[in-house]
């Protein structure tokens, strides 16, 4: 029953996406098309759990499951440094063996990881909801945008700027919002990202308005050069690859500053306060600090990622900084993980990279998102890749 109702309200979604054409037709061939295969793919995949419940395939799971077991063990076996240094390696990499589409799709994956990992802390670690977190992002690129173009200030002197402006930015907001819990706190960060939009929208004299800053300037490298005898040479890093491994470099710097954190004592103090935050400051933890702090840290590398989205572009508008991105961020916070590094990884890859190989279905992406999330819901609650440390707050059990 459960089944038939969903597909239902699948149709009732589905139907308006493929069903109303521009000029104001109605068809219903396609939607009934696609509606069939989805209901039948479910179907057998419903009919195959219902019969591996009742014990028909236990000649085939009980090895697998056996094999599973054993590769699982083999695994736990290898040190979790070099499963990183691994997965370093192959990133580091990549440029020599790909094109251009694939490092622009893969900077497009790491410039999420570093905004996804800055988000977790708030929601993942700390667990405030945050609808707003877009809004430190699109703050570290006018920092870098308005030093660059009005300064003419470098990229790595202005990354710092763009990380304290930021964690300002996140103290602002984060300063009203410690007595909010749940939905009120979504909605006051939600408004605060829309006021930032719009404030970077209508300000003329400082931002330009909805025409943006043009002509931001490339991170740029000083090198010895032994060509001409010994001299200091500048150079532009404007090639898509050298701009790879710049993002590589920002977020391997952010994971490890999130690792670090996560593990150490201000880490714990955050994740009491998720878990339980009345029996947390009970037992002395200063809420009023940490919360603060929670915000300001999260907002610090959406802030580095957006002094590089703006280095990158050479160019920011408002429309970079809308809430569909806050949206996408946080999906891929919940999809991965909360508080899970890794899982933040893959919710990043899936939601960025997936897209790209089924390019001809963008425009179902935000039905996609949905489905997903309800998906994960049921199936996998606490992500793609959950969390070692990660309990039960006060809250759900009421």
């Amino acid at each position: 029953m459960t089944w038939a109702i969903a597909m239902a309200w699948f149709y009732v979604l589905l139907w308006p996406l493929m069903g109303i054409h521009p000029d104001g037709t109605l068809t219903f061939k396609n939607s009934l098309i696609v509606w069939g295969w989805v209901v039948g793919l479910s179907g057998a995949v419903l009919i195959l759990r219902q019969l591996n419940e009742t014990g028909m395939f236990n000649a085939i799971t009980t090895p697998v499951a056996n094999v599973r077991a054993a590769a699982n063990r083999g695994i736990d076996t290898v040190p979790v440094w070099l499963w990183w240094g691994i997965g370093f390696a192959a990133t580091f990499a990549l440029p020599f063996f790909t094109g251009r589409y694939v490092q622009d799709v893969a900077i497009n994956v790491m410039i999420y990881i570093c905004l996804g990992l800055g988000l977790n802390i708030v929601v993942g670690l700390c667990g405030l909801l945050d609808l707003g977190f877009i809004a430190f992002y699109g703050v570290g690129a006018y920092t870098y945008g308005l030093l660059s173009i009005h300064y003419a200030m470098p990229f790595w002197i202005c990354l710092p700027f763009a990380a304290m402006t930021a964690a300002l930015a996140g103290c602002i907001i984060g300063y009203p919002t410690l007595r909010m819990r749940g939905d009120y706190l979504a909605i006051v960060t939600l408004g605060f990202g829309e006021i930032v939009r719009l404030l970077l929208n209508n300000w003329m004299q400082l931002t330009n308005g909805p025409n943006g800053i043009l002509g931001i300037k490339a991170p740029g490298l000083y090198y010895f050069s032994f060509a001409n005898g010994f001299s200091l040479e500048h150079i532009w890093l404007k090639k898509l690859t050298y701009m790879y491994y710049v993002i590589l470099g920002l977020m391997v710097l952010t994971i490890i500053a999130v690792h670090r954190l996560n593990f150490s004592r201000v880490g714990r103090a955050w994740e009491a306060i998720r878990e339980d935050e009345t029996a947390a400051e009970l037992m002395g933890v200063n809420t009023f600090k940490l919360k603060l702090l929670a915000y300001a840290m999260g907002a610090t590398f959406g802030g580095l990622a957006g002094a590089f989205f703006a280095a990158r572009m050479r160019f920011v508008s408002p429309e970079s900084f809308t809430f569909l991105e806050s949206a996408m961020v946080l999906a891929m916070v919940v999809l991965g993980g909360m508080g899970s590094i890794p899982g933040i990884m893959l919710g990043a890859l899936a939601l960025v990279a997936l897209p790209e190989v089924f390019r001809e279905f963008e425009l179902y992406r935000m039905l996609a998102f949905g489905g997903a999330m309800t998906v994960m819901m049921i199936f996998k609650p606490k992500g793609l890749w959950p969390a070692k440390r990660f309990g039960t707050r006060s809250d759900d059990n009421d």
